[in-house]
């Protein structure tokens, strides 16, 4: 018969320790990351975001055509949703006792993603499907790197590139009710409309 294995080592030093270190906040011993290169990355991943709200809010006022309405609110709706990302991320960063770098000097460099503007609605679309692919991949590495080191920081951004995989599927399905081009499906040779 095995003996069990106690959950926790010993209650008494946990509550010593967290009234010794109570100025670390949120940070305990159990936190096993490499916390400077976490908010490095963190930063990073805020860049990121913040990039992507701007080309969002942009594509969402600069869209025109027949498709246009629609296509808008999609945009809307992502920049929103990648604004709250944001915010997540710049929290995480305060929680961790860094400071989030919400400067625009360098936020280009920062940011995994590019801002390109697209010339027309299938540009902006193509652009945006990029740039999620884009989060996609390094978010996901990301969440390897992060392990079970920072398991609060790695749910965060599981839960974040969950969400950018479904703004992938959004943009792709949209590329395809467009087609590549933006024009209309064109009819088979030989049949008359």
């Amino acid at each position: 018969m095995a003996t069990k294995k106690p959950f926790l080592s010993d209650i008494k030093a946990i509550q010593k320790r967290a009234r010794e270190q109570i100025h670390k906040g949120a940070i305990t011993d159990g936190y096993k990351a490499d916390r400077k290169e976490v908010i490095k990355l963190l930063n990073e991943a805020l860049a990121t975001e913040i990039v992507c709200v701007l080309r969002y809010k942009y594509h969402y006022f600069m869209a025109s055509g027949i498709n246009a309405q629609s296509v808008a609110a999609e945009f809307l709706e992502h920049a929103n949703e990648e604004q709250g990302h944001a915010d997540q991320i710049a929290e995480r960063i305060t929680q961790l006792e860094g400071t989030p770098n919400l400067s625009p000097e360098g936020l280009q460099t920062r940011s995994h993603s590019e801002y390109v503007e697209g010339d027309d609605l299938v540009d902006m679309i193509k652009e945006n499907l990029v740039a999620e692919r884009i989060a996609i991949e390094t978010y996901s590495e990301m969440v390897r790197y992060l392990g079970s080191d920072d398991p609060t920081t790695r749910r965060m951004m599981e839960e974040i590139l969950a969400v950018e995989e479904e703004h992938a599927e959004d943009m792709s399905t949209l590329l395809e009710q467009l087609g590549h081009k933006g024009e209309p499906a064109k009819a088979r040779p030989g049949k008359s409309g």
